[in-house]
């Protein structure tokens, strides 16, 4: 940029040339300054009006211009005529301007050219796009929100110097649980300074070892004190926080931007205390409630223990035991009997037929026919003698009689006599035709046997 107001030749040309021993004269400083803010352009800049008052018949009006955010400020100046009658202490606007310096006193100021008041539809606006923006970066994710603990140690209670709110949380809080403990940081809640002054305490109760929750609590009010609360740095450091947080803002319009990042949002101060403490009298009940549950289940499940020990002990086998043990001692007694008879029975049968089958058998046997008189001849090597013809005179045999036995000698022997179907068996009571007893007393007349 030219320079238009010549520095004089004696002196530095450069501000950065200056020195102790060369220094710029004051005048030509402002000079300098003046020339510099000259060629800056028109811009616009937006602010809140905290002084304004309007001059009657004066041609300039002067105004004092405040940052939404920070103490800083400036003097602006416009016509009258350009001054809107909407504009008033307290308005929030947009101005087009042009920097002015005044040498004078070395004073910065505006020019205004035209001023708007900024309505609410435009400042919800542009916190509804700044809400877009946080929840796009997940800001108000559910997921990410922490949860209250049943019973705090301690609350941290953020609200504005001696409120309502104030009394609304602490008051119903302790009507809920009388033990309640808070830590109460009162700090201005709206206007200039309440965003810094709010984060202040924020940042205490946060790093607070025995504060579980933090409640950022104030009364309604109209959309413009409540802005504070949609500030972007208050919604970042409370989304950060490690401490739950609850919003406890009594406004039923528009929500700021604190009841969305906050983990739990209360509708009123009041409704807050509800939220954040037991009641005491419910818990009591629903322990009363449960001791009784399980109270009546025991006596229920004791009951149904009893009936079952009834039950089994009225059943004959451990009312009545020896019933059963005489019932069997009678079917072992019968069971007796009956092998007793049926044993004894198949014995007799058994006896008879071997009755029968010895009587036959005895019927059937040598024994027999010898005990009716007959008898048998044997040789000297055992052979039985059955024909006449098988011996020969002189020989000498053995007669076996029902009872002992004879020796004889065949004195003669005659075939055609031979006609005892015995065979060589018979009569004990006469010897045989041709043989003659050598055991007996008595000697035989037969014919062809002497007794040997």
């Amino acid at each position: 940029m030219a320079s238009k107001i010549p520095v004089p030749a004696d002196l530095p040309q450069q501000a950065a040339a200056t020195s102790p021993e060369r220094p710029w004269p004051l005048r030509l400083l402002s000079a300098k300054i003046k020339e510099y803010v000259a060629a800056m352009s028109r811009l616009w800049v937006e602010g809140e009006v905290i002084t304004l008052q309007r001059r009657p018949g004066a041609k300039v009006q002067f105004l004092t211009l405040r940052d939404l955010e920070v103490n800083n400020s400036i003097t602006v100046k416009i016509m009258t005529f350009l001054l809107p009658d909407s504009v008033q202490s307290g308005s929030r606007v947009v101005v087009c301007a042009k920097p002015d310096f005044y040498e004078g006193n070395g004073s910065l100021s505006l020019w205004a050219d035209e001023i708007r008041p900024v309505g609410l539809g435009d400042i919800l606006a542009r916190i509804e796009l700044l809400k877009r923006q946080l929840a796009a970066e997940g800001l108000f994710d559910p997921r990410r929100k922490l949860p209250l603990p049943f019973l705090p140690r301690k609350i941290g209670l953020i609200c504005g110097r001696n409120t309502k709110a104030k009394e609304d949380v602490e008051v119903n809080a302790a009507g809920r649980w009388p033990a309640v403990a808070f830590s109460t940081l009162e700090v201005q809640v709206q206007g200039n300074g309440a965003v810094e002054a709010m984060l202040g305490a924020l940042a205490t109760l946060d790093a607070h070892p025995e504060v579980d929750d933090i409640v950022f609590a104030r009364g309604g009010g109209i959309v413009e004190n409540l802005l504070p609360l949609s500030d972007v740095r208050l919604i970042r450091s409370v989304a950060a926080a490690t401490t739950p947080i609850v919003s406890a803002i009594g406004h039923e319009g528009d929500n700021p931007l604190l009841d969305f990042v906050a983990d739990l949002r209360a509708s009123t101060p009041t409704d807050a205390a509800k939220r954040i403490v037991p009641d005491v009298a419910e818990e009591s009940a629903g322990i009363a409630e449960a001791l009784g549950r399980g109270r009546r289940a025991v006596v229920a499940r004791l009951d149904s223990a009893q009936w079952d020990l009834d039950t089994l002990r009225a059943r004959p086998v451990l009312s009545q035991p020896h019933v059963m043990v005489e019932m069997r001692q009678d079917n072992l007694t019968t069971l007796h009997q009956w092998l007793l008879h049926h044993t004894t029975a198949r014995l007799n049968n058994a006896a008879a037929e071997i009755d029968t089958a010895l009587s036959q058998l005895r019927a059937l046997s040598p024994q027999a026919t010898l005990e009716r008189g007959y008898s048998i001849l044997h040789k000297h090597d055992g052979s039985v003698v059955s024909n006449a013809t098988s011996t020969h005179s002189g020989e000498s045999l053995r007669a076996v009689l029902a009872s002992g036995s004879l020796g004889l000698t065949v004195t003669s022997a005659d075939p055609a006599e031979s006609t005892d179907p015995v065979g060589s068996a018979h009569p004990a009571g006469s010897a045989h035709p041709a043989a003659t007893s050598a055991d007996s007393p008595s000697t035989s007349t037969s014919q062809g046997v002497r007794r040997g």
